[in-house]
């Protein structure tokens, strides 16, 4: 049975938001400058928004009955077959590594959409095989 939805990993989120709380606590009792003080406090509660946030928007991409499902921060929006009009893997070189992204051009309200390895949880080429699978690409 091959995967029908992706999102980010449980365990990137829970260390993004641990990093975040020990950057809350070490802003709080540990740095005494005060700029210094706020640098890390804005940083912690980025990193534990981030981490929030990020929880709340699983699965980030998903095949349902009613079509492609895309959740982000605020909402789901879902695609019909005929709304997706392209699926792709663009692949570059960034700092020396391979970097792979899964585009989906969309014809309802032409957007494209742009999914990272952390968005899926797991390698584009991966999820672009199950879209293939599921008549989504090849359009």
């Amino acid at each position: 049975m091959q995967q029908t939805e992706w999102g980010p990993s449980t365990g990137g989120i829970a260390a993004a938001g641990a990093v975040g709380l020990a950057m809350a606590i070490a802003a709080v009792t540990l740095v005494t400058d005060v700029p210094g003080r706020v640098l890390a406090g804005i940083a912690a509660v980025g990193l534990l928004t981030f981490a929030g946030m990020s929880w709340r928007a699983r699965p980030k991409l998903a095949i349902t009955d009613a079509g492609l499902a895309v959740r982000g921060w605020f909402g789901t929006h879902v695609f019909a077959r005929n709304d997706v009009a392209k699926i792709r893997i663009t692949e570059f070189r960034r700092i020396g590594r391979k970097v792979r992204l899964l585009e989906i051009d969309t014809v309802a309200d032409d957007r494209l959409l742009v999914f990272t390895r952390w968005d899926l949880g797991t390698d584009p080429l991966d999820v672009l095989d199950a879209l293939t699978a599921a008549g989504y690409a090849g359009r």
